[in-house]
């Protein structure tokens, strides 16, 4: 079973960038798409953005579409968010997740597995 440690989060103000790391143990990491969720305080987790295993295809949240980009190095085992432009309702804990079936794109969170312990995010006005 894949392992996921996420790493990166910390306190940006509003206009700021942060990169979060999702780094996964197993052989078979470049066969899984892999997303990104989140969850703000007393509200439920969303979908944030989802990666091929390939690396070739990506799925933005309209929320995030445009200052949010997804990455992963097959080599180093990782997955990458790059995050711009942050605004305060962009803070919440991020986790990373295995996709768990083959379809695209995969973003409801059943969907999803090993999930990672979460990194918290948290963007200042």
């Amino acid at each position: 079973q894949v392992q996921l440690v996420e790493s990166g989060g910390g306190l940006v103000q509003a206009g700021g960038s942060l990169r979060l790391s999702c780094a996964a143990s197993g052989r078979t990491f470049s066969r899984y798409a892999m997303g990104w969720f989140r969850q703000a305080p007393g509200k439920e987790r969303e979908f944030v953005t989802a990666i091929s295993g390939s690396g070739d295809n990506t799925y933005y949240a309209d929320s995030v579409k445009g200052r949010f980009t997804i990455s992963r190095d097959n080599a180093k085992n990782t997955v990458y968010l790059q995050m711009n432009s942050l605004k305060p309702e962009d803070t919440a804990v991020y986790s990373c997740a295995v996709a768990l079936y083959g379809f695209w794109p995969p973003t409801r969170e059943p969907n999803f597995g090993s999930w990672g312990q979460g990194t918290q995010v948290t963007v200042s006005s």
